[in-house]
């Protein structure tokens, strides 16, 4: 693997987390208790169903062993910072979104191994070491939460100065992992191109079917709409990088990084197309902006 994947990958997601750090307060976390069901029922839905979806899907597609535990991979990520905007601009809960962001990512250190090895050992039981061992775990803790602690402890202390830096970090981290990503591909394109279509459909498909359920199960429970919009974009918008990240750094496997990749190109469509499907179910408020075409 070159630089670019296991230098650069990595420090890409330290920079969002960095940047979604700087969004975050213990607060977003103490908010749980003011929404608890909408929380519960969103956690449930990126938990459980979503995991069982991507079972069932990679059965149904017979994608390839190595191909299914990249996919079971990217359904146990949590949810992307992108999620964010979209419900921003279809009308959603943001602050939920944060919440869910937050806590997400920390119950993620936890659930993604014990997901990503059931699959291992389900799919590709003979392969030896491969896997998301104790010290493997431990150095995902460390992609993941330090930069996001990092970033909350600048907030805490120079709040103005996390408050200017928010944008720029976003927009500076989306054109690094623009670039180690492009980047990436151009130096396996043996590998990808001629797994585009076998992964096409089913990480459409998959995205699909995670922002219905993560919109439909809340409204089944009367969570009120603009918490189901920011539901439905948590659960549907999968953090690819970290799942990229933790394929060729951690386990070592390009191929496996794939879904992740091909996944993470075409969910922006997908969650757009979403969110105008949905609009007309979320009602207008002062305090929600409209989606704009």
């Amino acid at each position: 693997m070159s630089a670019l994947t296991t230098i650069g990958l990595p420090v890409a997601l330290g920079i969002i987390m960095f940047g979604l750090g700087l969004s975050l307060t213990p607060a977003d976390f103490a908010r749980v208790g003011k929404h608890p069901k909408a929380v519960l029922v969103a956690l449930a839905c990126q938990l459980v169903l979503l995991p069982a979806l991507c079972f069932g899907l990679v059965v149904l597609f017979r994608l390839p062993p190595i191909l299914a535990v990249g996919m079971v991979l990217l359904a146990a990520s949590p949810g992307g910072t992108t999620a964010n905007l979209y419900s921003h601009l279809f009308r959603g809960d943001v602050a939920l979104n944060v919440t869910l962001t937050a806590i997400n990512s920390i119950v993620a250190l936890f659930t993604l191994p014990l997901l990503t090895n059931l699959a291992i050992s389900i799919f590709l039981p003979e392969s030896e070491g491969l896997g998301i061992q104790f010290n493997k775990a431990v150095e995902v803790f460390l992609i993941v939460l330090v930069p996001v602690l990092l970033g909350m402890l600048v907030r805490r202390l120079w709040p103005r100065f996390a408050d200017r830096m928010n944008t720029p970090v976003r927009i500076g981290s989306m054109i690094i992992l623009a670039i180690v990503i492009v980047g990436a591909l151009v130096a396996n394109r043996d590998l990808f191109f001629p797994n585009l279509g076998a992964l096409a459909g089913i990480t459409v498909l998959f995205c699909a079917l995670s922002l219905t359920i993560g919109f439909f199960v809340p409204r089944l429970f009367r969570v009120e709409p603009r918490q189901a919009v920011a539901s439905a974009f948590e659960i549907g918008i999968h953090n690819a990088t970290l799942a990229i990240v933790i394929a060729q750094t951690v386990i070592g496997s390009v191929e496996m990084s794939l879904p992740a990749a091909i996944y993470g190109v075409l969910m922006f469509f997908v969650a757009l197309a979403f969110g105008f499907l949905i609009r007309g179910r979320v009602p207008v408020t002062k305090d929600a902006p409209a989606a704009t075409a």
